[in-house]
């Protein structure tokens, strides 16, 4: 009887034991989900308190919000239109931009749209109904000012600021409801000469920004005009990150353009073509009607027209004079007609943007311009390929020998490249110019090189002007602008201060043309210590660029110059790839009558003083702008725009809502690329909390049935 009473005393304590391994396996997994809640929940809540940043992608219903953050349907509606006249090297473009207010509530419109990264704004017009407010430039806090107290006392105003030198920003106040105010603008730029070619961009929409660095602590934490929130390198990110939606986002008419082209070239044309619209035209003798065949094209892409001359009428020289209140303005253009002899042993280093705004057909494109760049390599070149995104990654340790299998292995990397993450360009440009790797006969006789890719859509632009111009050293670099709407500033300006040229891609069918004219530019420059001299006689004369760069194969040297009469001839001279000077002289007496010079000139100028801070060198600069600026007329960094009508139209009881207008996604871009307005919520942080809370409660119901079966 013994035996069975002990059986029973140890069956009944069997179930008190495994209730305590119960709890002690409870404690522990209670103990693991308040780990993972402090690892996963922490970062979500951060992510729900914070706006998206560059590279998240958007998606969702098109929610438009006003300052204070409150949710609004779109009401402003925008069309424009440009009415371009092209004489000679300048370009004369009226934009008009029409507001047309919707809704029942009175309305501000503010959009921020692209201009030519050479635009010079110098007129604004602003009109309602039979009402015409001629515009003036003003200090930009002053014409703020001057903004906002009209705004406030229920009157037409409006003022354009510029925010980058190809991005600006138009602020209307006070439209009717029901009714439509415009702005015209006026500005002008030269028309960029290659290769026997002219070409005329006129930019339509913009590629989201990616903005670098930390959140600025004392920024605020509702949404102000765009989608990013500033940071400590790009403090005015919200003011350059318009949303960017869909062209079915929008309502019916709404964000398209009609375009319209005077061409007069002054010489016989015998081709004009665009890469990105099909185009119309009407000839009358050299003077050449264009626009597209649309009456109306979406605003999501570039406008790019090109035009050559016939055979044999290419311009080798071109002067144009302009007198201007008691001061001469020249314009000269020199195409010299020499050619390199021989190509120089060279170190190419291609680099290539795989972020995520170059998803979809940019980075397509962007693949194939890489591609051709290493067809054109020979065995005694060199070579390396660098991809970047939130991260930079070179291929080869250093550039090696480009042989059969160091290209194939290239090739091969290439072409499995994607596009995701963040625009990190600052790491990738101190790989590709780091120039202390180079050993043995890569230090030697290579000259070397680096080749750009990229759509350019960072907002950080004059810190890697900077970098570029510190780093660079004895090299060159070479600038490919790929996509739609690439930021073209940043192609010409990195070229520039890289010593180098630039070229654009609109599509992967278009690849060819542009990128061979590149590559045979690389193989060796045709003019290098290039010096201009004015007659004797002239005095107190600036001209700009005052130090030509390196002139290569089928590019013109462009000079503005002020001092110079129509007297004498202008001098050039450079020395050719075998070492021997070339000069040319070009009189000055044949000069052609200019139009605007005075204004390409002040905005040259405003130029060079802004690159001088760039290179660290402390001065005036910003009183001497604005002293140009308000002598020119001009729209810069410290000016804007600024017409107010003296009557006011709404009463000051009446509500006034901010609609924050949006741009269109860049043709073929993918659609991770869209930034909707939207209010920053909990609800990641909520949804988290419920996934927890289900883990914890089947976690438990699994171990209660293995327990208690």
């Amino acid at each position: 009887m013994m035996l069975p009473t002990t059986l029973l005393r140890l069956e009944c304590r069997k179930p008190r034991l495994s209730q305590t391994r119960v709890r002690r396996c409870c404690e522990g997994v209670s103990l693991w989900l308040a780990m993972l809640l402090l690892l996963f929940v922490h970062p979500l809540y951060a992510d729900a308190a914070q706006p998206p940043t560059a590279d998240e992608a958007g998606a969702g219903t098109l929610e438009l919000v006003d300052a204070a953050g409150q949710r609004q349907a779109q009401a402003t509606l925008l069309s424009t239109d440009y009415q371009v006249r092209i004489s000679g090297l300048m370009a004369d473009t009226r934009l008009t931009q029409s507001f047309r207010n919707a809704s029942e509530h009175w309305r501000e419109g503010v959009f921020v749209f692209p201009l030519p990264e050479k635009a010079s704004v110098y007129g604004m017009t602003l009109r309602v109904g039979e009402r015409v407010i001629v515009g003036e430039v003003r200090e930009k806090q002053e014409a703020k000012r001057r903004y906002e107290e009209a705004k406030k006392d229920g009157k037409h105003a409006a003022r354009v600021d510029r925010q980058r030198p190809n991005l600006f920003t138009t602020h209307v106040a006070n439209i009717p409801p029901g009714e439509t105010v415009t702005v015209e603008l006026s500005y002008q730029e030269t028309v960029r000469y290659q290769s026997g070619e002219f070409e005329l961009r006129l930019p339509t929409t913009l590629t989201p920004r990616y903005m670098p660095g930390a959140p600025l602590t004392d920024a605020p934490r509702q949404w102000q005009g765009g989608w990013a929130s500033p940071t400590r390198q790009v403090p005015d990110a919200d003011a350059i990150s318009p949303f960017t939606v869909l062209a079915e986002d929008v309502p019916a008419g709404s964000h398209r353009a009609s375009i319209r082209l005077d061409i007069q070239a002054g010489m016989p044309l015998a081709l004009v073509s665009s890469p990105s619209h099909a185009l119309t035209s009407r000839r009358d003798g050299n003077r050449l009607w264009v626009e597209p065949e649309q009456q109306t094209v979406p605003m999501d892409r570039d406008l790019v027209v090109r035009w050559a001359p016939e055979r044999g009428q290419a311009p080798s020289a071109a002067v144009f004079h302009e007198r201007w209140q008691g001061e001469d303005y020249l314009l000269a253009l020199l195409v010299p007609g020499v050619t390199p002899d021989q190509s120089l042993p060279r170190e190419l280093v291609f680099v290539i943007d795989t972020s995520g705004s170059m998803a979809g057909a940019p980075i397509a494109q962007a693949r194939s311009s890489l591609l051709r760049g290493l067809g054109t390599l020979s065995p005694a070149d060199r070579f390396n390929v660098i991809q970047f995104n939130s991260q930079t990654h070179a291929l080869f340790m250093q550039a090696v020998p480009a042989n059969g299998r160091n290209l194939a292995r290239a090739r091969r990397y290439v072409e499995g490249l994607e596009a995701n993450g963040g625009t990190e360009m600052a790491p990738a440009l101190s790989l590709a110019l780091n120039d202390e790797a180079r050993t043995g006969e890569a230090a030697g006789d290579h000259v070397r090189q680096v080749v750009f890719i990229t759509d350019g859509a960072v907002g950080n632009e004059n810190a890697l002007f900077a970098q570029i111009h510190q780093q660079l050293g004895d090299q060159r670099l070479f600038t490919v602008g790929i996509g739609s709407a690439p930021n073209m500033h940043f192609m010409r300006e990195a070229a520039r201060y890289g010593r180098g040229s630039y070229t654009a891609i609109s599509d992967t069918a278009g690849v060819s043309g542009p990128l061979d004219d590149l590559f045979a530019k690389m193989r060796a420059p045709v003019l290098t210590d290039i010096a201009v001299a004015v007659p004797p006689s002239a005095d107190n004369v600036e001209a700009y660029p005052a130090r030509p760069g390196d002139l290569f194969a089928g590019e013109p040297l462009v000079q503005v110059i002020r001092g110079v009469r129509p007297q004498g001839s202008l001098e050039m001279s450079g020395r050719m790839p075998d070492g021997k000077r070339w000069r040319t002289e070009l009189e000055l007496s044949r000069a052609a009558q200019g139009s605007g010079l005075h204004r390409h000139w002040g905005r040259e100028k405003i130029d060079s003083l802004m690159d001088q801070g760039l290179s660290g060198q402390v001065d005036d600069q910003q009183q001497q702008v604005i002293e140009l600026a308000l002598a020119h007329q001009l729209v810069t960094r410290f000016t804007s725009f600024v017409a107010v009508d003296q009557t006011p139209v709404r009463a000051t009881s009446k509500p006034l809502k901010t609609d924050h207008v949006p741009t269109l996604l860049p043709a073929r871009s993918s659609n991770t690329l869209l930034r909707y307005p939207q209010t920053a919520t909990v609800s990641p942080l909520l949804i988290a909390l419920g996934l927890l809370g289900l883990m914890f409660s089947a976690a438990a119901w699994m171990l209660h049935r293995r327990v208690f079966p």
